[in-house]
């Protein structure tokens, strides 16, 4: 699966099948930052071209390094939150 970040596809940020045409993020990581993935409702209803996508919550890198627009946290963290959530849970983040 993978998550389409091009603007000209019909399919901006939304989940789609692989391979797909236009450029996505695939939603697999050999370094399992992408174990376990929460999406943020982050411009998506509606969707606006060019606006963002594949903002998601996720396992941090062991370094800690920086994303590219997402939030990333320990796995034993976001294993703890992602047995909390509904699709009703507002995230705020600060």
């Amino acid at each position: 699966m993978g998550w389409c970040d091009d603007p000209k596809a019909k399919k901006y940020n939304k989940l789609v099948k692989l391979p797909h045409k236009f450029k996505t993020e695939k939603l697999f990581k050999t370094n399992n930052t992408y174990d376990i993935i929460l999406v943020l409702n982050y411009n998506s209803n509606p969707v606006r071209k060019n606006k963002g996508s594949a903002i998601f919550i996720h396992v941090a890198k062991k370094n800690f390094n920086s994303t590219a627009g997402c939030v990333a946290i320990k796995k034993k963290y976001l294993k703890d939150i992602a047995s909390k959530v509904s699709k009703k849970t507002l995230v705020k983040i600060y």
